[in-house]
């Protein structure tokens, strides 16, 4: 069964992208832990992380990496928190979070909506940082 994310990434359901290759894309989360909230996922449905080939895991963190430096000069924060938990979607997928505080990464704390307009706004610093 397509998941979610495969929705989202071919444009069935709506998502705020600020990256997008061949292996891989980077959306807004819509219910996140903080502003800049972002998702890494693969474009092939892997449900669990330790099962991603070797090559397309490795191109997850150098995205990641790249995406982690652009949401903390967009988004000045203490640390890029990243979290691979699996639990929400059966689709691998890296949370990235902007935080000052170690309970910012707790998903208790999520929010339950947030408006188009602010993931749009929080998306175009992220790409402005990314350049």
């Amino acid at each position: 069964m397509t998941t979610i994310f495969t929705r989202i990434i071919n444009r069935e359901i709506p998502g705020t992208f600020v990256l997008e290759d061949n292996l891989c894309v980077a959306f807004m989360s819509i219910n996140p832990l903080a502003d800049g909230h972002v998702l890494v996922i693969p474009r092939a449905e892997v449900d669990h992380w330790v099962d991603l080939p070797s090559d397309l895991s490795a191109h997850l963190f150098a995205v990641s990496h790249r995406i982690s430096t652009a949401l903390a000069e967009a988004f000045p924060c203490e640390r890029v928190g990243m979290i691979i938990a699996g639990y929400e979607v059966n689709h691998c997928h890296i949370h990235l979070v902007p935080t000052t505080d170690m309970s910012q990464l707790d998903f208790r704390n999520a929010a339950r909506t947030v408006e188009r307009e602010r993931l749009e706004a929080n998306a175009a610093r992220i790409i402005a940082a990314l350049g």
